[in-house]
Parts: structure tokens; sequence; C-alpha cells
């Protein structure tokens, strides 16, 4: 499967131009020019991938993965703020050995919360490159195909966000073919739609809240 990236710039798809990629001395005549005029359409491609019910379910399942780091950060999470509260109001009545114990169990829970909300980042960060990648890949083939089908010559990809992305000044809205190939993949995939889940935010190290609250 061909590497994708999450964030693409244009996809060519369904293009009949190998021959003009070809040296002048390599071809042994110039291709014949298709007939009409060429066939464009765009597609929101990130959209496309992550709407799919492949996705969908790919990465509710993700979210189940890493709640256990998220109900620990929660956890940890709350303990901090206990701790905090207390330094603040028994200040005046803790001795200089409480106090200095309380801080320091604080600033462990502290650091404890920061590498694991680091280490949650990091492996949720790699899981979902990878689970979109997985996807990304066969909604790619697909595209290809159904590209060819429909006689396009030639598909941009309209994603907002992403680097270097193609300026599209105008288009009609039949020529936008993301819903189009989201239902034609998913009935190829055959995986049913997976019920609606409330979002979940990704972990990060300021406030720990645990994977999903990317």
């Amino acid at each position: 499967m061909k590497r994708i990236s999450v964030v693409l710039a244009v996809l060519a798809s369904g293009l009949a131009l190998s021959a003009a990629a070809q040296t002048a001395t390599s071809a042994p005549a110039p291709a014949a020019a298709p007939a009409g005029p060429p066939k464009v359409a765009i597609i929101e491609f990130q959209a496309a991938v992550t709407s799919t019910n492949e996705f969908q379910r790919d990465f509710g399942d993700l979210q189940k993965k890493f709640e256990p780091q998220r109900t620990q950060l929660k956890t940890l999470s709350d303990e901090v703020d206990t701790l905090t509260k207390q330094l603040q109001s028994q200040s005046a009545t803790l001795s200089d050995a409480e106090r200095a114990t309380k801080a320091k169990t604080l600033d462990d829970k502290k650091k404890q919360a920061q590498r694991i909300a680091e280490d949650a980042q990091n492996d949720y960060q790699q899981a979902m490159q990878e689970t979109f990648g997985k996807v990304a890949g066969k909604v790619d083939e697909l595209l290809n195909t159904y590209a060819k089908d429909q006689g396009y010559t030639l598909v941009i990809d309209a994603t907002e966000q992403q680097q270097q992305a193609p300026t599209v000044l105008y288009h009609t809205e039949n020529s936008d073919i993301t819903k189009a190939v989201v239902d034609a993949y998913n009935v190829k995939s055959g995986v049913p739609a997976p019920p609606p889940q409330a979002p979940a935010p990704a972990p990060h190290a300021a406030t720990p809240k645990g994977p999903g609250g990317r």
C-alpha cells in the first residue's frame, strides 16, 4: 500500500497522460488527444477518508484503546487539584515539614501526569496516523477506479488547511465527488455505519485529560 500522509496536496486521479511524460526520443508517436473537453472533479480527500464507515469504526476502537490512560490522567488531575487547594487553604496551619511533604507530593504527581500525558499523546498521534493511512490508501485506490469509470481526466484535492493547497476558484455542486466516493467506498468495504459517539479530547500536558482530545 502506498503511503498516504494526513495532509495531502493535489490528487491526480484517472489521468491518461502517461504518453506525455515520455521524452520525444522514447515516444514512438504523440498520443491522440482525448475526445471532448477535459472532465474535472474536486474532492475533499481528508474529509472523505474520515467520513467512511471503516474509519469511523476504527476511530471508535482507538478511543476505547486509550480510555485507561484518559482515566488515569483524570485521576491524577483531580489529585493535583485537591493537593493544590489543601496547600492554599492550610498553608498557615501546616508546619514547615508538612508543607514541604505536601509540596513534594504535589510536584511528583504533576511530573507523573506530565510523563503519562506526553507518552499518551505520542502514542495517540502515531495510532491516528496509522488508522488514517490504512483507510486513506484504500480510498485512494477506489478513487482512481471511480474517476476512470466516470470519465474524469483530473481530480483535485480541495481539502482545506493543507500545505500547498490548490485554489479552487469555481466549481459546481455536481463536480464535488466527495460524498459519491465515500458512498462507493462504504458499499465496497461492507462496513456498516457505527453508532454516533460523543467526541473525546486528546491528551496534552497542560491539562491532562487523556487520549482522544486532539
